[in-house]
């Protein structure tokens, strides 16, 4: 999940801030960001709660906020990036991603590795020699898939299960720097029309997207990035030519909860209904929601002000948000088995921890994450590449 976070110049949009290199948000599609990353957050925890029994879960399809996120990369890789060839080479393109995002895969890793290893309800479930954790953590460190772990459903990334995404933004960076950043806008309209048309097949089969974190389905993995990632820098280049529409971050927000509060369907005849719509929100609806979040500029009336700085604080933080709640809800996930708390106690207890997730994840940005990221520009620019 990208998170140069913008906001647009050419459509005469009114700035209310700017990234590192001067360039103004998109705040609408910042809060957007934060709304998504929020529904994640609240999906595991209520799952988790219910022991993922499909008929008490509230939020089915929050798994598609991962190729929302995949989308609005795009979008944010072809604003930030684009105008800065060729006096930008590939070499400096790459670490100021990893100046961007590597950061907090570090900190998301070494917390999930702790809550492997220190989690007081996990019993002998997590009971695995120290050779096999440490060569886990190795990989998680640098972003790659790992040995499966007990009482991980399987992950790639066993320490931090969301980690897989961040592995296939990174593979969409590296493909848009070798080859997207050449292809003009209409050769990616048809690649997006393709692996859209593979994304339709392959979810119609499975009849879920919900597929790509664990090893037996990383294969989809790629199938979910390739769509949403090329639209997203599809949709960048040609903003300014589509029909323009309005709708400001709370209904594009409350858009994003409908999607994902939709219940699961069941086949029809023989058809997939509930991969087919999963499908279609990604192919029709989150283009629409894109394209008009980076059009919706800076709010006006009562509250605007609030609006606006809400907007702000939840694209940064939907980021570290994102890849620091996972460790904890393994706890959670532990706690739930072995205890089994009462069911008031324990919607209390799955309430809370949406504040104090929050809270940590602001801790990580405010004190991991910017303070190295800072740093880190400081010594690119020294070295002679201009962050």
């Amino acid at each position: 999940m990208g998170q140069d976070a913008a906001t647009q110049t050419a459509t005469g949009q009114m700035a209310t801030g700017h990234t590192a290199t001067g360039k103004p948000h998109f705040d609408v599609l910042d809060g957007l960001r934060g709304t998504a990353a929020m529904l994640v957050v609240v999906f595991h925890i209520q799952g988790i709660t219910v022991a993922w029994e499909g008929a008490r879960i509230v939020l089915h399809h929050a798994i598609l906020a991962v190729d929302f996120f995949f989308m609005l990369s795009g979008f944010v890789i072809g604003y930030a990036y684009d105008d800065r060839w060729p006096q930008m080479s590939a070499r400096q393109f790459f670490a100021l991603r990893l100046v961007r995002l590597h950061p907090m895969v570090i900190l998301g890793t070494l917390l999930g590795f702790a809550s492997y290893v220190l989690d007081p309800f996990a019993g002998t479930a997590q009971a695995v020699p120290w050779r096999d954790l440490l060569v886990a953590l190795a990989c998680g460190l640098l972003l790659l898939p790992g040995p499966m772990l007990p009482n991980r459903w399987g992950d790639t990334h066993p320490f931090n299960g969301p980690c897989w995404s961040l592995l296939q933004e990174y593979i969409g960076n590296i493909a848009y720097a070798f080859a997207l950043r050449h292809l003009p806008a209409r050769a990616l309209g048809l690649l997006a029309l393709g692996s859209g048309a593979v994304l339709v097949g392959c979810t119609a089969m499975l009849d879920s997207i919900d597929q790509g974190s664990a090893w037996p389905s990383l294969w989809m993995a790629p199938v979910r990035l390739c769509f949403p990632f090329v639209t997203g820098l599809w949709l960048y280049r040609v903003r300014d030519r589509l029909p323009r529409f309005k709708l400001g971050w709370g209904p594009l927000s409350l858009a994003l909860v409908v999607v994902s509060a939709a219940p699961t369907f069941r086949p029809v005849a023989g058809i997939p209904l509930n991969g087919l719509y999963e499908a279609l929100c990604v192919i029709v609806a989150f283009p629409l929601i894109v394209h008009a979040g980076a059009h919706s500029g800076a709010h006006r009336g009562a509250g605007a002000g609030w609006t606006d700085w809400l907007c702000r604080a939840s694209g940064r933080i939907s980021y570290p948000l994102y890849l620091t709640h996972f460790p904890f809800l393994y706890v959670w996930m532990n706690y739930v088995a072995t205890v089994r708390p009462a069911p008031l106690r324990m919607a209390v207890i799955g309430m809370a921890l949406v504040p104090l997730l929050v809270l940590v994840a602001w801790v990580a940005l405010r004190a991991w994450d910017e303070p190295i990221r800072r740093a880190l520009r400081v010594t690119l620019k020294t070295a002679g590449d201009k962050p």
